[in-house]
Parts: structure tokens; sequence; C-alpha cells
């Protein structure tokens, strides 16, 4: 645009407040000020936008002075540093995944091999959901308190370290011990989606938190090719050592990760977020916007009470069961599959109850090469899962995505009342699982957008935390109710999907087409509830 260079009178680089008046000279009575950097002339030369094709005219428009963070990554969009981050990034939920997914093929194992009884085999599963749980908040804290990238990298060589070292341990007491430690490190790795998130562009960031889902269903599919490649030979220690690769290759690529632009200058080191988002231009071959850096009020982070301001406390208990919901019956149908499967149908359970036979709780099988083509088969269904979500979510909106896959869930564990075949049980479950996991992945885009940056990581931490508590309860529904009632168990699911659908639909914000909050204040009416409901000047105190 000509003339746009000579309306900046200095070299000067402003982030505004998404939604405030550019032209504005009464910014500073926000309790924001200027930052003169050095040499941002001569950088920002090449740069003339003569066409003005780069740079889209709702964000970080050439004729303004100033702009924020969201407008600069706005304006740099998505590219090749992107990219690179979604690899990276992928390869945290990999690993998440395969110590995941390592629980089911582990158990039946050293069930064997150490003769446990069934107890304990169940608390080997328990442990790890134990030490995700009560730590996923700290991971949060830590993350909003010393930035995202020192959150992620010490979970990561945490969960890397004990990953390894449990694959040494001489007895039971010591895997226990270590699995827990391992769980208190993966409580970390959904930081990685926070990091990820402040870094995309407002109409990418939907699909790429789910594409990065993708990874999730890969490192599932990998545990099991890698079980069947590892476990008839080299043995389960072993497969506990090969299944910390991909962390001990995220942990060897960590370096090149950036700390969050958004992050630094709600933490004033405004020269490092400058630096950071010239150094993604460069790597996509974008422009910098123009303008003067405005830095954003500094806030206390990582605070537990900021979760319920007025404005949050709503979305944050709704969110909290959503999670919950979500777990509880994700992880559920992947523990009831095994059993249907087992008996054919629910009908066949409901018989085989009915026969009292004495069952000694040491007994236990190894698992086949069926069972680990069924394990592959039923983790299958989270590729369709994936792409259902993709092609709703920024049709319908996040929040009735997640309702409908909560109720497609329902229904699908309804019909399995009827006494349906093994093919008809197959697709139902595989229905059902492709839902809930889609119904999952919409959560985690929900969550970083619905929280501003000062609470981002902490919010996330909090509603993964919660879901592990789903996670560490729902082993008593699908295997010791099931004992009892088959009809129960399935109604417990249901309705509590049925519920979680109602709480999706409840939630005071939709974030579709919004831009990430900077700051939990009420300044910027179009990123709250609804434009002008609220005065400007108000705070959320």
């Amino acid at each position: 645009l000509p003339g746009a260079p000579s309306r900046i009178p200095s070299p000067v680089v402003k982030f505004r407040r998404t939604g405030e008046s550019s032209r504005s000279e009464e910014d500073g009575i926000s309790g924001e000020h200027e930052v003169q950097i050095e040499g941002v002339r001569t950088e920002l030369e090449p740069v003339e936008l003569g066409d003005g094709a780069a740079v889209p005219k709702e964000f970080a428009n050439p004729t303004d002075d100033t702009f924020m963070v969201e407008d600069a990554v706005e304006a740099i969009g998505f590219g090749k540093f992107q990219w690179k981050l979604s690899v990276i990034t992928g390869l945290a939920w990999m690993a998440d995944a395969m110590e995941m997914m390592i629980l089911s093929i582990l158990a039946p194992q050293l069930h064997c091999e150490w003769r446990l009884p069934s107890w304990q085999v169940a608390l080997l599963t328990s442990v790890v959901f134990v030490g995700m749980m009560s730590s996923s908040t700290l991971w949060g804290n830590i993350s909003d308190q010393y930035g995202r990238k020192t959150g992620l990298k010490i979970s990561v060589l945490w969960t890397l370290y004990y990953g390894i070292l449990s694959g040494f341990a001489p007895i039971y007491s010591w895997i226990l011990v270590l699995r827990g430690l391992v769980g208190f490190g993966i409580g970390g790795v959904p930081q990685s989606v926070t990091l990820y998130a402040e870094f995309l562009p407002m109409k990418a960031r939907a699909k790429c938190i789910l594409l990065i889902e993708v990874f999730w269903a890969l490192g599932t599919v990998f545990e099991v090719l890698l079980a069947v490649v590892v476990m008839p030979t080299l043995g389960w220690r072993w497969l506990l050592i090969l299944s910390a690769l991909p962390l001990l290759l995220f942990a060897g690529l960590c370096f090149w990760l950036p700390e969050s632009a958004r992050y630094d200058v709600l933490s004033g080191n405004q020269e490092k977020a400058l630096a950071t988002l010239k150094r993604i231009a460069t790597e996509n071959g974008a422009p910098m916007p123009l303008g003067k850096l405005v830095v954003s009020r500094q806030e206390d982070r990582g605070k537990m009470r900021d979760l319920f301001t007025p404005h949050f406390r709503w979305t944050t208990l709704l969110l909290w069961f959503i999670w919950f919901s979500n777990a509880f019956s994700y992880y559920g149908l992947v523990l009831l599959t095994t059993e249907l499967f087992q008996a054919g149908d629910v009908c066949s359970i409901s018989s085989r109850r009915q026969e009292v036979k004495a069952k000694c709780s040491l007994t236990c099988e190894y698992l086949t090469e069926e069972d680990y083509t069924d394990l592959l088969w039923t983790t299958l269904s989270e590729f369709p899962g994936v792409l259902v979500t993709l092609w709703i979510i920024d049709r319908i909106g996040r929040k009735k995505t997640m309702a409908l896959s909560f109720l497609v869930f329902s229904f699908c564990s309804l019909l399995l009342f009827l006494c349906v075949g093994r093919n008809v049980l197959t697709v139902l479950l595989f229905i059902a699982r492709a839902f809930i996991s889609g119904g999952f992945q919409a959560a985690y885009v929900y969550t970083p957008e619905v929280y501003p940056t000062a609470t981002r990581a902490l919010g996330l931490g909090s509603c993964s935390g919660m879901a592990r508590v789903g996670a560490l309860i729902t082993p008593f529904i699908a295997q010791v109710m099931l004992e009892s009632s088959v009809y129960l168990t399935l109604l417990v699911y249901s309705g509590c999907c049925l519920l979680a659908a109602l709480a999706s639909c409840f939630l005071p914000i939709e974030t579709k087409g919004r831009g990430l909050q900077e700051s939990s204040h009420k300044e910027w009416g179009q990123e709250m509830v609804g434009r002008g409901s609220h005065s400007p000047g108000e705070s959320q105190e």
C-alpha cells in the first residue's frame, strides 16, 4: 500500500488487543505501554506489502499503527514452521498413546509371568491414572508460571527417564512405583496442545489440533504392532524400553521449540516474543505486520482461583464434567470391547453370569494373535472419528460437535441391549469408539480456545486431571459392575454421555471463529459472550 511506511513515526512495533481501535492514542489508559525496538525498520524494509495479498485485511492492516500477537500470528499464517511444530507435538501425543496402550498389553503378561492376583493387575493400570490425575494441574501451573516450553520439557524428560527405568523393574512393587511416576510425567503431555494452539492462526486451529490426534491413533496402532514383534521374542521389558522411542525423539527436538510468544508478551518479555514472531515469519516466508508493540498488562498467571471468576466459573465446571465423561466412556468402551468380544454378545454375557463358576484370581491367559488383531481393529476406529470431527467442527461449532459425539455414543450403547450378532456388535462398537474419540478431540480444540493466555495451561491441565478421574473409576464399572449386570453397566455409560451432551449445549461460550484471548479482563467485547454486553472498562475480578 503506497505510503504505508510513512505512517510509522519511529521504528516501533506495537501489539494491539484485538477489537480495540488501532488509531486511538488513548491505549495508555488500559495499563499498556510501548517498547522501542531498534533495528525493526531495517528488518521490515524488504516487506513493502505492494499488493497486500499476503496479509488478511482484518488482521495486521499495514495502515494500522498497532498490532498484538493474535494479529501477527494471523498475518504470518500457516507455513513451514507450523508443519514442523505439528510433527514435534504429534510425537508427544504418540508417546502418550503408546504409554496408555501398553497398559492393556502389560497387564495380562505380568499377571501370568509373576502370578499376580487380579486386584494387583488392576492396580498396575490404576496407579498410572493416579499419577496423571495428581500431576495434570501441577504441570498446567508450571506452564502458566514458567512457560509452556519449560513445563513440557520437564514432563517429557521425566516420563522418558522413568519409562526406560520401569523396563528394569525386578519385582512388582518396583514396577508399580515406576509406572506411577511415568503417569505423573504423562500428565504434562497435554500442555503440548497449549503451546501448539498458541502458534496457530484462527482458521487452521481446529483442523490442526484435530490432525494432531491422528498421531494418538498412530501411537496406539504402532504400540500393538511393536508388541506383536517384541513380546514373543524379547519380552515385556524391551517393549517398555522401545515404547519410549517417540519420547526420546521429542526430547531431542524439544530444544528447537520456541517459547510461546503469547506467554512471553504476558510475562513482559516482549523482545523475546518479537524475536520468536520474526523467526516464524522468516521460516514461513511471510511479512511481519508493521506498527508498534504494546505489551498486555501483566497478570498473575496459573492461579486456580482464576478458573472460578464469575465469567469462567460455569464454563470450568461444565468442562470438568465433559472431560470426566469423555475419559470415563472412552476407556470404559476399550475395556468393554474385550469382554463383549470374548462373550460374543450382550445376551451371552448375561447368561454366562448366571452360571456360577468358581474362578481362581490367579488364572491367567497370555494375549494371542487374535487378541492383538482385535486390539488393532478397535484402535483403527479412531481414524474415521478424526475425519468426522474434522468435517463438522467448523461447520456446526465446537459445542454442537461435542454434544453430537456424546449422543451417538449414548445411542450405540443403548443398541447393545439388543441381542445382536458378532458383526453388528463390531460395527456398533466401531461407531461408538469413533464418536467418543471425536468428542475427546473436540474438547481438546475447545478448551485452549476458551481460556485466556494467563490460565490456558492451567485450564487444560485441570480438565485433563478430571479426565483421569473418569479413567480411574471406569474399570470398576466396565469390569466389576459388569459381573453383576451388563444392562446396568451400559445404562451408566449411556446416561453419563446424555448428561455430557446436555453440558456441552449449556457451555456459555462458543469459540468457533474467534481469536485466542490474551487477557482475562473484559476489555475486548467480541471475545466474550456477547459483543457489547459488558462495559469496556469492567474488570473480571
